[in-house]
Formats: structure tokens, C-alpha cells, sequence
């Protein structure tokens, strides 16, 4: 009782911890769904060193040395508490992100989430010295339960009622009991088992190739999922949680003993969800219906996961390698961690890492279900070619009018063609994951038109154009294609804020808003709210927020503080405009409700234009924020169809300590 509960209380950290940290760190780094991706790479690593660790404790050492060892550690990790990331570590602009947010993580928490880690094998390994007859493997259900109570529970329960320095003083006391009840256990634990070591001596070792591919197949489908759901939505604890509960959930239901996982029975169903998956990677009609995307892609990432998690079980060896089990699982989780976050972006030039997982699965499906039946076998061999096929044609498929492709930190940026040189209809656009962030004529006579989410009509034209009775400073928070730029005029000055230095090049090499433009220009580099932080009042007399993170404006950029930044900046006529389109997040009432939180103004803006318009004009929604009553009821705005932005009573403002995804579902 005293393990399982040790354990429970370990994994419940180590896995609360995750979400908390990165949500702390996202707005340092642009709000970027690849910051997840990097701090999962971290934990899957650390959590590779923390069993290596319980490996070699329990194999160098006997008795209390390994309680000796052990305590120390734990009493140097309540040395690191509290895990706040000190401010140092906010980037200055431009910087490397990847190496600084490992960096960054293993200052903060790297100690005590390295014992976390190591808990639930070396505690395993304890109980079986404590009871040499027991059932060990059923703990490491018993640790992933608490990893899902804990991972369901940070956006339904912590996150909603708790600020962020709140949780970080709660996580910091409820660690320091699990260090006491650890070390207690550590020297409570008899010191060996010999006979039952030496009845298991000649027990064959595991396949360990066989073990570690299935825990890295697992692993990248667990984050090629992930990452395919959160260019779409948001960059957001809730879309990282929800793959990641499943795949927990596939451990627990594997390894809690009872038989849960029957291959007689599931082959069917992994092969029918691989056939709907792939073909999902095809089918373009399908892109943004969150609902079906949700509907296949979840339930197909558990069922791959229950495969791959059941088949580890099926092949555990005997207690006596257990810490070596568990450490070549450990092993495959951070090697898939790696494939997704270091090796796809510098090998790859777009998502291709989930229809390669896809693969990966199928062909492991087709060996491993050989022998269940003849038609599993056959069905197998069929799913595995048809997945292959999807694979290869999603890839080509996305190269589709591509004139440049290139894939960083911050996503995968593409160059799309449409006509041919010399028509009129000829265009570029620039597409950021599945978003479209600007096109542009590249016909001579249509070059300078404006086009999509910015025309006259939209939000942020009609705030531009309210003032253009003098010179103009314009801020503009993402830089796109650099469309806003259309409107500069002799004598303005239009400053662009980017954090992707990707960005700024097809911006500058592959469109010419800016080089066209009449206005002066300047371009920041780094994340925009850090570096107006930083700066002197920039006196804007209109500040576009139009920072893009899937198909959200990072939260960092929409809170209570960050409006303050940006008032800081605009003159007191100015005016800040916020871009809030979104299919599926109903952005409007957060403005709204900072806005009244400012004692400022705000007014919301929505171009709808008409199915047979054909003038590239996107749908778009702006809400305007003005200290000035009166620059919300210029001619332009009004005319623009600008309404009161309303708030909701009984929503709590978003602040950089508090924000709610789930109340602002549509």
C-alpha cells in the first residue's frame, strides 16, 4: 500500500508539472505549439535519465546504499523548490529556442523531475524485494493513473481556478511530502531478495529492439497527433492534454494485469482506424472539421497506442529485468520525442511525421498480428500498403504549387502559386502550417491591391484609414506577407514585430508589400510583447495584433497585462486592433472584457464577404480598442459596421496568471 501510494503520489506530480511549466514558459517563446514538443522532448529525456538511474541504483548498490543515495537527492531537489522559471531566462530576441528551453527546464525543474522519474521503476523494484511474490508491473498502471488524473484534472480543475503562481507554491508543498514519504520508504524497504534473485538468474532477457520500437512508435504518434491537432485549434494545455491522456490511459489499461489488451480482438479495430486515419491525411474536404478531425485521430491514437503498450506487456520479462524494461521503454519514448522535435524539422520540409508513424504502426501491426489469424494477416499486409500510399501522397500532395517550403521552431512555412506569370489572376500566397497568412497579385497592374483579412472593409483597414488625415506610426504584431504595409504613404512609419526570422525572409524575398510601400519600415525580431516590454513608448497611432499561432492569437498577446503594453504604446487617440478569426474559439468577450478591465473602449468589426465575391476578401473579425471613445466612431469604422464588443459577466479575465479555453469553445 505504502509503494502504490508513493508511486500515485510521484506520477501525479511528474505529470501535473509538465502542462504547468510550459504553460509558464509558452509566452516567452511566441505561444508556439512546437514549445510543447520541446518540453516533451525534455521530459521524455530526463525521464529516460531518472530509470537509468533507478537501473543503476538497483544494480550497483545493495541495501541502504541505495536509501543513502537516494536520500541525498531528494533533500538537494527540495533545495531547488520553488520551480518558477526565474525572469533571466526570457529570451532577448532572436535567440536559439530549442537549446534554451532545455536549458531553461533543467535549471527549474530538472532535479526533482528526474527523481519523479525515477520513482515508479526504483519503487517496483522496492516492492519486490518487500514481496518477493507480488505482481510489480501492476504499480506502473497504478503510475499512470495518477499521470491521467493528473493530466485530465490541470485544464478542468487547476488551471480554471488556480493562477499560475498559485499552482507553482501548491506543486512545491505537495513534492516536499512525496520527498518525505520516498526517503522513509527508502530505508524501510528490506535490503535484498537473494533466493528470488537466483531462482530468475538464466530468465531470458526481452527483445529489446522489439521493446524499444514499440515505445518509440508510440511516441511519435503521441506527438505527430498532437501536433496536427494544434496547428489547427490553439496552442493550449487542453489540445496537449487530450493526446496525451489517451496515450496514458493505453498504459494503464495494459499493464493493470487483468487482460484488458486481447490482439484476437483489437486487430480489426487498429486496422480499420489506420485505414480512416490515413485517409483523413488525404482528404482535403475534411482539413478543419475539428469534430471529425477529434472523432479519428484521438480514438486511432489510442487504439495505436493500446497496441503498441499491449504488446510491451505481453513481452515483459521476469522481475529481474524489470528496471532494464522499463529503461528500454523509457528509451523509445525519448527517441520518438526526438524524431518528432529535433530530427522532422531539420530533415523534413513539412508534417510528415505522422503519416511516417502511421506507417511505422502498420508495419508493426502487420508483424505482430501474423499469427493471431489468416485474416488478420491479410488484412495487415493490405492496411499496411494502402497507409504507405496515403503517406507518400499527403507528402506530395502538400508540395502542391509550392514555390518555397522551409520548416523551423515555429512550423512549417510554405510559398503557394496560383495561375501562371502574365495573368491577372496570378498570385503567391504565404501558408503557415493549414493557415493562410497573406497573398498577393504578382501581376504588375494588381500588385499594390490589398487583399484578404486586411481590405478597406476589415477591422484593421477602417482603423487605418480613421486616421490618415496626418502621418502615421503603425505597429503591427506578425508580420505575414507584410499586406498592412499596402497602406503606407509618404511620411508614415509602419514597425512589424515577428519572432520567425523564416517569416521575415519570404516576406522580404518572395512578396514586395513592403518593398513597395511608401511608408518607412521597421522589423523586430523576436517575440513582440517581450520586445515592447523592453522598448521606449513607440507613440502608435494604430497597433495591429495579428499574431497567428495555429489558427489563435498566442494567449500572451490577449490578456489583461498584455493590453496594458500595447496602451503604453499608442498614442491616447490610438488605437489597438486586435485580430480575433477563429473557427473554433470565440475570442471577442476576452477583448471585450480586458478592454473594460483598462476602462478603455472596444468595438468589433466583421467582414462577411458575400459567397460569389470574388475580390480575395477573407472573412475576418477585429475588435478596435481605444482609449478615445470618439476614434471608435470615425466615418471609416462606422461605415465598416463596427458594433459595441460585448463582455461576459461571468467570465473571470484572462490575466498572464489565468486564461480558460474551454469557456470560450464555440
Amino acid at each position: 500500500m505504502a509503494h502504490a501510494a508513493t508511486i500515485f503520489l510521484s506520477s501525479f506530480l511528474l505529470f501535473l508539472v509538465q502542462p504547468l511549466i510550459a504553460r509558464l514558459i509558452l509566452p516567452w517563446f511566441g505561444g508556439s505549439a512546437a514549445v510543447w514538443t520541446t518540453c516533451m522532448l525534455f521530459f521524455q529525456v530526463l525521464l529516460l535519465g531518472g530509470y537509468a538511474y533507478a537501473h543503476a541504483l538497483n544494480a550497483k548498490l545493495r541495501g541502504r546504499g541505495q536509501a543513502m543515495v537516494h536520500t541525498m537527492l531528494l533533500a538537494a531537489a527540495l533545495a531547488c523548490l520553488p520551480i518558477a522559471p526565474a525572469e533571466s531566462w526570457k529570451p532577448a530576441g532572436g535567440d536559439e529556442p530549442v537549446s534554451r528551453i532545455l536549458l531553461l527546464l533543467g535549471a527549474t525543474v530538472g532535479l526533482p523531475y528526474f527523481l519523479l522519474a525515477a520513482t515508479s521503476p526504483l519503487l517496483q523494484a522496492w516492492y519486490v524485494r518487500a514481496k518477493p511474490r507480488g505482481n510489480p508491473y501492476r504499480l506502473f498502471a497504478i503510475s499512470n493513473l495518477a499521470s491521467l488524473a493528473a493530466l485530465a484534472g490541470y485544464p478542468f480543475v487547476v488551471e480554471p481556478y488556480f493562477a499560475a503562481h498559485e499552482q507553482v507554491v501548491y506543486w512545491s508543498w505537495l513534492f516536499t511530502a512525496f520527498a518525505a514519504f520516498c526517503a522513509t520508504l527508502a530505508w524501510l524497504t528490506p535490503p535484498s531478495v537473494l533466493e528470488r534473485e537466483h531462482e530468475e538468474s538464466a530468465a531470458a532477457k526481452p527483445p529489446y529492439l522489439l521493446l524499444l520500437s514499440l515505445a518509440a512508435t508510440g511516441s511519435v504518434l503521441l506527438l505527430a497527433v498532437t501536433n496536427h491537432l494544434t496547428q489547427n485549434v490553439a496552442s493550449v494545455p487542453l489540445l496537449w492534454l487530450a493526446p496525451l491522456t489517451l496515450y496514458l490511459l493505453s498504459f494503464v489499461l495494459t499493464f493493470e494485469g487483468r487482460g484488458w489488451y486481447r490482439p484476437e480482438w483489437l486487430w480489426w479495430l487498429l486496422l480499420l482506424w489506420l485505414g480512416a486515419m490515413a485517409w483523413l491525411l488525404v482528404d482535403s474536404d475534411f482539413n478543419f472539421d475539428l469534430p471529425v478531425q477529434l472523432g479519428i485521430y484521438l480514438p486511432g491514437l489510442f487504439l495505436g497506442c493500446l497496441f503498441c503498450h499491449g504488446e510491451l506487456y505481453r513481452l515483459r520479462p521476469a522481475p529481474r529485468h524489470l528496471t532494464a524494461f522499463y529503461l528500454t521503454v523509457s528509451a523509445g519514448g525519448a527517441l520518438g520525442g526526438l524524431l518528432v522535435a529535433v530530427v522532422a524539422p531539420l530533415a523534413f520540409n513539412g508534417y510528415y511525421e505522422l503519416g511516417v508513424g502511421l506507417v511505422v504502426l502498420a508495419l508493426l501491426a502487420a508483424v505482430r498480428f501474423a499469427g493471431v489469424s489468416r485474416p488478420a494477416r491479410v488484412a495487415s499486409l493490405a492496411v499496411l500498403l494502402g497507409v504507405t500510399g496515403c503517406a507518400a501522397y499527403d507528402s506530395l500532395r502538400f508540395q502542391r504549387d509550392v514555390r518555397v517550403s522551409t520548416r523551423s521552431f515555429y512550423g512549417v512555412l510554405r510559398v503557394k502559386e496560383y495561375g501562371s506569370p502574365g495573368e491577372e489572376s496570378y498570385l503567391r500566397r504565404l501558408v503557415h502550417g493549414a493557415i493562410m497568412h497573406g497573398e498577393q497579385y504578382q501581376y504588375d497592374g494588381r500588385r499594390r491591391l490589398i487583399t484578404t483579412y486586411y481590405q478597406p472593409s476589415s477591422g484593421i483597414g477602417a482603423a487605418i484609414l480613421s486616421a490618415q488625415d496626418r502621418p502615421l506610426r503603425v505597429g503591427v504584431i506578425g508580420l505575414g506577407t507584410g499586406t498592412i504595409a499596402a497602406y503606407g504613404r509618404e511620411g508614415d512609419l509602419y514597425r512589424f514585430y515577428d519572432i520567425d526570422p523564416h517569416v521575415v525572409a519570404l516576406a522580404k524575398s518572395e512578396f514586395s508589400f513592403l518593398a513597395d510601400s511608401a511608408a518607412r519600415i521597421e522589423i523586430s525580431l523576436g517575440d513582440a510583447r517581450l520586445a515592447m516590454e523592453r522598448e521606449p513608448p513607440q507613440r502608435f497611432d494604430v497597433l495591429a495584433v495579428d499574431a497567428f499561432s495555429s489558427d489563435a492569437i498566442p494567449v500572451h498577446l490577449i490578456t489583461r497585462e498584455a493590453l496594458g503594453v500595447y496602451l503604453r504604446h499608442v498614442t491616447p487617440h490610438g488605437i489597438v486592433a486586435f485580430h480575433v478569426s477563429n473557427r473554433f474559439l470565440d475570442l471577442v468577450p476576452v477583448v471585450a472584457r480586458i478592454a473594460r478591465e483598462h476602462a478603455v473602449h472596444a468595438v468589433v468589426v466583421r467582414d462577411e464577404p458575400d459567397d460569389d465575391d470574388d475580390s480575395l476578401r477573407s472573412k475576418s473579425d477585429w475588435v478596435l480598442v481605444s482609449r478615445d471613445a470618439a476614434a471608435l466612431r470615425a466615418p471609416a469604422i462606422v461605415d465598416a459596421g463596427a458594433v459595441p464588443a460585448e463582455d461576459r459577466p461571468d467570465w473571470r479575465t484572462w490575466t498572464d496568471d489565468y486564461s480558460n479555453l474551454i469557456q470560450i469553445l464555440k
